[in-house]
């Protein structure tokens, strides 16, 4: 098709080249394009007229003459350039004349139209949005618009033409409202600065926000707010406004009508004067960002945003607060960098407060906020306090926390911060001042300030009673009592330690150790076992042993939350610094009594210094030292050397000054850069241990200080510093590594740092978070003297070379990176065989080696790191690989929290695991860094909530959901049991014990719908909530089984069990869903854990439901979302059930949009369709969900069906009055089943029997029909492109009612089935060219057994006749079926003047 065209505005064009300048050896043109008040230049040369004028004459038929020819010799002249630069403006000049309508793209293209003009830039974004507007929408990301495109958009709206004029679709407008009116997220960025070479101000368009209907965020800069109209039309839905450098007031950007109705009140507020506007709230908003503008007062515009919880005034001119009073929901609060001087009364106007920032004010008085009693954040910074008396207005603040007063004039007041936290009484501890934690120095200080001060008081009070009990309140003795009395040793005595090797020092209890359990105490000494507390659902015997998973499973190394604040800790750095020092000592000390012991030896005694004699706790030849080592050991503390051999006596020489030369400095170890981090030694490709450690980088050695196996903590919530004595006696002896034979290596991910010795083949890689981990590798750099270009900066995600060429654009919004060890569980079968080939890609070869997980939106990445070390011969190759599991297979199995034993260390590991069921199997994920396994299973669950498509739930079987025999009798209630739902339970309309799957669903039973099929209304509720809802606190509301057609495979009919919530639709489908749509390798159902059971889910949130179709007679209705995905056809094929069901869902839509439920109506909807044969378009808009049910259109399709089949002969208008449509199923034996378009045959109840097609039956007054349908495809969906492949009805079979000789009644086909007996004699009035094989001649003896074709069967033998065509026909709803039965017989009566013969058989 040939590219569109550019329709031109109503205002003029006019096209001027102002002048000319020589670029190298070519000149340029400057062209002037004007169009109305916008102007700008642009800039070609000669070749680019020529090149636009050879597009034009083969696209638009412009004179090959029309463009001044070429000159060769002499075209930089002065006199050539002014020639021809009138001439070619001629040429646009005469271009523009020959366009008046459209301007070619060729041409709006060469004048920067598409950039400068509304026409060119609504056509630019409309080609944008229609190649990745559903892209952009799906991934739910900001969408970023600039004011001239917003005010090119509006201008357009304004112009009386249609939206695609120029015949190409690409440019149509309609893809822009489209895309706007779906839009969630919106960022609108201005320039103070003209645009471009024009002379446009962003800044000073206007513009309109009306075209955007579903906006939850949206944010605004470096624009006038006096321009910006349709703001009003975000009230609904915006929850998130942020809006800088834009107003001067709160009004214009709150209340844009205030500046057309100046005397306004918000709506529901009673007024006592007269008003000229009623305003409604914004409803949703709850966090409001106008900072950085110039607004001067809180105006009373605020009273439309009663359910803001987030206010940012930062960055203004405020001098006062007022009116705050009328936000009741407000929480956090940013007021810093104003103009504000005090805040009296604040309790007044910021009651429930929770954050407060005042940084950057003018405040020298905080008596204001002396009653924020629930005040947790308070930023004072950067204000004129200068008194410390006033910090006793906030010191009684019962809920403050985090108190910032940096940049204060009471800064510089010595022992500031001991005295400012003394204000804070017993609170002094929960008091983290500027940043920084209160050190156990300045408690102690506090506490003697605080004696100091009750000691002055008793002193006044002794030489003053009467004037001190007049001044001064009695005090409680608790209130001054040291809340550290038990500790009566000042902390840098407590934690001094003594760094002589003690043999059984780590027996000897520490003061201020956590206190230990005397019963467990008592237990270990005599070598009793614990108490079994595991398992309690099933109660262990006495002599039961407590087990778990950890009990068997190979030790793994884990870092407690409390070691990450110990890098900072001065007390624990200088007690690392001190084990530092004393290592460096006594390896000097050593290395200088080994060469006095070699001098003294005869010279026929072997050396010791051999690399074969290092010590066992040092095999890598590095100097190791601890406090359990006793004075009797003696480490080798030699290093090899490499390199020629020197002269012994010289040897000895070097050996000496190094000795003297590390007595010199082993005075102090300077202590660069600690961390707790997972090392993993690597001593060969199959020698590897990890361990706990703590990195100590100081500028000679890097030492490593291996945590003991068996120490945990005592508890987990504790300040890091009680249990620092503990923690400091179970470090090992500490590894160093001289920074000269160390070697950084490229790391593979930010998350790991690889050091590599050079003396050996032994590597350490370091596991902990990037940022510790990044200034590690920075200090190693510096220290090392490397060049920073020689090493590859870590990657933050992904890398690059594992990823296919498709994934590129998905990796970039990959979350993770996080550490995790894979194990299968116990319960889980573990033969190789068994695995599927993804986890055997992820467990093998080496299954208790660290990997890296990553998610994005469709899949969880497990990278495999390549742990060996590349420098050897034949390993450059690099063996990381990585593997990918669809998201919707990932299933997070649910663990009772009593199911591990009572090792400290196996509960520090089970609160670090995750437990996932994958590829048919459980897989425990150890998460050796702390937060990471929440942080994990946090944004593994909030993925899953996104996935539009199928995925996967795991079911607990049912001997799982009830009390097995031995367990808990129904009067006790077990701790690990569900709490019971009973408001839940009333809420349900429709019991279960009604709601069974109908015979025709049966068959295609899974094995988890057959498990749910199986459950109460009290079991299912928790196994809802524990498996298959997505959020906590999800209220069941209507349960309903049915069969489904999803809209990317139309030609399938699944069975579902349909759940409807208070949040969302869950469908649970059959096993066959999962091979249905991508990802294609969702096919993984088959689980070996035996206590679960997998099970296909498709969920719709209520919150993303745009419309509701209802089918003809309420026979089936269409669930319709934002995307293709969110498209389900529900077949209840029972009007009741659907009736039911819609009712349900609006009173849902209703409780959640907070709106009235629908008035049931006193007429029957089809009652006028009965009666007159016609039916008005009926719409119902709920809660923003479009009810629609079937309009005229669709029922004069069906008529156009019917009239279809009719010859040319006038028939009356009544016979084709439609009296019934039922979705129904028709019997066919397997041999004669037809090859259809509709949706795929329900198999019957035996295997051997006929098989259920899907049809519609319709019957009018003279004929009765089955056709295909297509329930899902029509109507067709907003984002539908083009209409489907297949029609909507297809008709299959087609017959008279006056044909009709009997109806057969029974089991003997199909149970319940209705045998239809036609008599094979053509009519007059029916032509029916899909089964002319009807009217062929009589039929054998030998083809009585033969199927007729088009489905209807050839009557048997056992009293039938030949000439007669039988359809066997199953209604699943009881009612349907009696009215079916009931309008036959009275349409045959009335054409046959008799009764209609039914027969009983079977």
């Amino acid at each position: 098709m040939e590219p569109g065209l550019f329709s031109k505005d109503t205002s003029e064009q006019k096209v001027a080249i102002v002048g000319s300048e020589l670029v190298e050896n070519y000149t340029v043109y400057i062209i002037e394009v004007t169009d109305g008040l916008h102007r700008w230049t642009v800039k070609h040369r000669y070749s680019d007229f020529h090149e636009l004028h050879e597009k034009l004459t083969a696209a638009s038929n412009v004179d090959r003459r029309l463009l001044p020819p070429k000159k060769i010799l002499g075209k930089n002249s002065k006199s050539l350039v002014e020639r021809r630069q009138k001439e070619l403006e001629q040429y646009l000049q005469t271009l523009l004349l020959q366009f008046p309508q459209a301007t070619p793209p060729a041409l709006s293209s060469f004048l920067h139209l598409q950039l400068y003009e509304i026409n060119g830039i609504t056509a630019a974004l409309a080609e944008e949005l229609f190649h990745k507007g559903e892209q952009l929408l799906q991934a739910g990301q900001v969408f970023s618009l600039h004011p001239l495109q917003l005010y090119s958009v509006t201008q357009q709206l304004r112009l009386a033409k249609p939206t695609c004029f120029t015949g190409d679709a690409k440019t149509d407008l309609g893809h822009i409202l489209d895309f706007t009116c779906r839009l969630k997220y919106l960022k609108i960025s201005g320039t103070k600065e003209p645009v471009g070479s024009s002379n446009i101000q962003e800044n000073s368009l206007p513009f309109d926000l009306s075209i955007f209907k579903s906006l939850l965020q949206i944010e605004i800069s470096e624009c006038s707010s006096q321009q910006i109209s349709g703001l009003s039309s975000l009230r609904k839905s915006l929850a998130t406004m942020s809006v800088h450098h834009s107003t001067d007031s709160m009004s214009s950007v709150l209340v844009p009508e205030a500046s057309e109705f100046p005397q306004w009140e918000p709506e529901g507020a009673v007024s006592v004067c007269p008003v000229t506007a009623v305003i409604p709230a914004w409803r949703s908003l709850t966090t409001l960002d106008l900072s950085r503008n110039d607004i001067s007062a809180v105006d009373s515009s605020v009273k439309l945003i009663p359910k803001v919880e987030f206010l940012d005034l930062s960055h203004n001119q405020l001098s006062s607060v007022e009116n705050l009073q009328h936000l009741y929901s407000l929480v956090h609060v940013d007021l810093s960098h104003n103009s504000l001087c005090s805040l009296d009364a604040a309790h007044t106007r910021l009651g429930n407060i929770k954050t407060l920032g005042l940084s950057g004010n003018q405040l020298s008085s905080l008596q204001g906020l002396s009653k924020l009693y629930s005040l947790v954040n308070l930023d004072l910074s950067l204000n004129q306090l200068a008194q410390l008396e006033e910090i006793r207005n906030i010191g009684s603040l019962p809920c403050l926390e985090k108190l910032n007063l940096t940049d204060n004039p009471m800064c510089i007041i010595p022992d500031y911060r001991t005295k400012v936290l003394a204000q804070f009484g017993d609170r002094v501890t929960e008091v983290c001042l500027d940043g920084k934690p209160t050190t156990e120095k300045e408690l102690d200080t506090v506490e003697v300030l605080k004696a100091i001060q009750k000691a002055k008081e008793m002193k006044d009070r002794k030489n003053n009673p009467s004037s001190t009990e007049k001044k001064l309140p009695a005090l409680p003795s608790q209130a001054v009592t040291s809340s550290r009395e038990e500790t009566a040793v000042a902390p840098s005595v407590l934690y001094k330690m003594d760094v002589t090797p003690s043999s059984n020092k780590s027996q000897v209890p520490h003061p201020s150790s956590a206190p230990v359990d005397q019963s467990q105490t008592h237990m270990e000494h005599c070598g009793a076992p614990p108490a079994p507390v595991c398992c309690i659902c099933s109660p262990p015997t006495p002599h039961t042993q407590p087990s778990c998973f950890f009990c068997s499973a190979p030790y793994c190394p884990l870092l407690p939350s409390q070691f990450v604040a110990l890098g900072t800790n001065k007390d624990f750095i200088s007690q690392l610094s001190l084990l530092l020092t004393a290592a460096l000592s006594e390896d000097a000390g050593e290395k200088e009594a080994t060469l006095q012991g070699e001098e003294e030896e005869p010279n026929d005694q072997p050396e010791k210094t051999e690399l074969n004699d290092i010590s066992p706790g040092s095999r890598d030849g590095y100097f190791e030292m601890g406090l359990d080592d006793s004075l009797e050991e003696s480490t080798s503390t030699s290093l090899p050397v490499h390199g020629p051999s020197l002269p012994v006596a010289e040897e000895k020489e070097i050996q000496q000054e190094e000795v003297r030369h590390e007595e010199v400095q082993c005075e102090g170890a300077e202590v660069c850069k600690t961390a707790w981090c997972i090392c993993l030694q690597q001593r060969s490709e199959d020698e590897t241990c990890m361990n706990t450690t703590c990195l100590v980088l100081t500028d000679r050695v890097l030492g490593l200080l291996f945590l003991s196996h068996d120490f945990s903590p005592t508890n987990q919530d504790a300040d890091p510093s009680v249990s620092l004595p503990q923690l400091i006696s179970s470090l090992q002896k500490p590894l160093l590594l001289p920074l000269s034979d160390l070697q950084l290596c490229s790391d593979q991910h930010q998350n790991c740092l690889c050091l590599r010795s050079k003396s050996s083949n032994t590597q350490w890689l370091f596991f902990s978070d990037h940022n510790e981990l990044r200034l590690i590798r920075h200090e190693l750099i510096k220290l090392l003297q490397m060049d920073l270009e020689s090493l590859e900066e870590p990657s933050p995600g992904l890398p690059s070379s594992l990823l296919n060429s498709w994934e590129h654009e998905e990796s970039r919004s990959v979350d993770g990176g996080f550490t995790a060890l894979l194990f299968l569980s116990s319960s889980s079968s573990s033969s190789s065989e068994s695995l599927h080939p993804l986890l055997q890609n992820v467990l093998s070869p080496a299954p208790h080696l660290p990997c890296l997980l990553f998610l994005s939106h469709r899949q969880l990445y497990v990278w495999v790191l390549d742990y060996r070390d590349r420098t050897e011969p034949g390993l450059q190759q690099s063996s990381s690989r990585l593997v990918r599991f669809p998201l919707g297979s990932v299933v997070v199995h649910s663990r009772e929290e009593n199911c591990c034993c009572d090792s400290p260390h196996h509960k520090l590991s089970w609160n670090h695991s995750v437990e996932l069921l994958l590829c048919g199997h459980r897989l425990l994920l150890l998460f050796p860094l702390p937060q990471d396994g929440a942080s994990f299973l946090g944004k593994l669950r909030l993925q899953r909530a996104s996935l539009e498509g199928v995925w996967v739930v795991a079911l607990p079987q049912t001997k799982a959901l009830i009390n097995h025999q031995g367990g808990p009798s129904s009067g006790e209630q077990c701790c690990c049991s569900h709490k019971a739902h009973s408001d839940s339970l009333s809420s349900l309309s429709t019991s279960l014990e009604e709601m069974q799957p109908s015979p025709h669903l049966t068959p295609g039973l899974t094995p988890g719908l057959k498990l749910l099929s199986g459950l109460n209304a009290q079991q299912l509720q928790p196994v809802f909530h524990k498996h298959i809802a997505l959020s906590g606190g999800e209220e069941l509301r209507q349960v309903l089984w049915l069969s489904v057609v999803l809209y990317k495979s139309p030609e399938v009919e699944l069975t579902c069990l349909l759940l409807l919530s208070a949040n969302a639709i869950y469908f649970l489908l059959e096993d066959s869903a999962s091979s249905l749509g991508p990802p294609p390798d969702l096919d993984v159902l088959e689980c070996g854990d035996s206590s679960v059971c997998l099970c296909c889910c498709l969920s719709v949130p209520l919150s993303q439901i745009q419309s509701v179709n209802v089918g003809l007679f309420d026979q089936y209705f269409r669930i319709q979302g934002g995307s293709g995905d969110q498209v389900v056809c529900c077949l209840s094929r029972d009007s009741y059930a659907t009736g039911q069901f819609l009712q349900e869902l609006m009173s849902v839509l209703s409780l959640q949009q907070r709106a009235p439920p629908p008035e049931p109506s006193e007429q029957d909807f089809y009652s006028e369709f009965n009666s007159s044969g016609k039916m008005r378009n009926y719409e119902l808009v709920h809660s923003r969900v479009k009810f629609i049910y079937p309009s005229e259109e669709e029922m004069g399709d069906l008529t156009f069906i019917v009239a279809e089949r009719k010859n040319g002969c006038a028939s009356s208008s009544r016979s084709f009055n439609i009296l019934l449509y039922l979705l129904v199923f028709q019997v066919i034996h397997q041999s004669s089943t037809p090859s259809g378009s509709g949706p795929a045959p329900a198999p019957a109840p035996c295997s051997s029997g006929p098989v259920l097609q899907p049809r519609t039956l319709i019957l009018t007054s003279t004929d009765v029909f089955l056709l295909d349908e297509d329930y899902v495809s029509y109507p067709l969906p907003d984002f539908a492109k083009e209409p489907p492949s297949r029609e909507r009805y297809h008709l299959r079979e087609a017959r008279r009612i006056r044909d009709l000789d009997r109806v057969l009644l029974g089991y003997q086909t199909y149970p319940q089935a209705l045998t239809l007996v036609f008599d094979e004699l053509p009519g007059p009035d029916l032509l029916c060219p899909l089964s002319l094989d009807h009217f062929s001649a009589q039929v054998t003896p030998a083809e009585h057994d033969t199927p007729a074709p088009g489905g209807g069967a050839r009557s048997p033998g056992g009293g039938a006749y030949s000439g007669e065509v039988q359809w066997c026909v199953f209604v699943p709803s009881a009612d349907s079926r009696e009215r079916l039965i009931s309008l036959l017989a009275r349409q045959w009566e009335m054409l046959c003047s008799r009764e209609l013969p039914v027969e009983l058989t079977g």
